[in-house]
């Protein structure tokens, strides 16, 4: 069954967890309620279809907690346990934020995310800015394809000592791309009448829903309950 929400719910989810995950979890309630409020945004994925990124990022932020829990330790020795303790460590401490704003991007689009905007009184110039950002990335991602799959076709990959010549024949065309892709989704949106003097409309009526209010309690409720017991017990 999919799970709609509002733009403001998702950018509300992803403040609460980017305030969870600067707060070191010391206790297994807090494992817990950080875990938990990982999985949310990997179920609402689910919801959305999205099946690939979902399994990618349970993969991963499973691995990372087998190993950091029951596999690495603080007394491990030598260079690749030190790696393997840090990387682990970064990946369960930051991979929720992570998760919970890569649901926000994918599954909000440019014209719900403007309206949500207007509807909280963002200035223009930053609601204009963070809509640019949300459309970079995936076209960036996208054209970093185009360009993989033109290299494949001509034989440029790892192995076979054109290392070299993947970074400069990849890299270098990715790098006017960006600078391309961003010029034109300025102009996108200066064409679209974002930052004008009129109040812009929109045919998105957004509305919280009751899905809506229930995970902003949710969430509000485990930020309580994090910050008693991290900071009050």
């Amino acid at each position: 069954m999919r799970i709609t929400l509002d733009p403001r719910t998702k950018l509300f989810m992803v403040l609460i967890v980017s305030m969870v995950v600067l707060m070191p979890a010391t206790t297994p309630l807090l494992w817990g309620i950080r875990i938990c409020m990982t999985m949310i945004p990997i179920l609402l994925l689910l919801s959305e279809k999205r099946y690939a990124s979902a399994i990618r990022f349970l993969i991963f932020y499973g691995v990372a907690l087998i190993l950091t829990f029951f596999f690495l330790s603080k007394e491990s020795q030598g260079i690749l346990s030190a790696i393997l303790i840090g990387y682990c460590g970064i990946v369960v401490q930051f991979m929720p934020g992570i998760i919970t704003a890569w649901y926000c991007v994918r599954t909000t689009k440019i014209g719900e995310f403007m309206s949500a905007m207007q509807k909280m009184h963002i200035p223009d110039g930053i609601a204009i800015s963070l809509a640019v950002v949300m459309r970079f990335f995936p076209t960036i991602k996208e054209e970093y394809g185009s360009i993989r799959d033109a290299m494949k076709m001509r034989g440029i990959m790892f192995g076979g000592g054109n290392a070299l010549r993947m970074v400069e024949f990849r890299m270098i065309p990715l790098l006017f791309s960006c600078v391309n892709i961003g010029d034109e989704l300025s102009a996108a949106a200066i064409t679209r009448g974002l930052g004008g003097k009129v109040r812009r409309t929109s045919v998105v009526e957004l509305k919280l829903h009751a899905q809506d209010v229930i995970l902003m309690m949710l969430f509000t409720a485990a930020l309580l309950v994090f910050v008693f017991f991290k900071y009050f017990r």
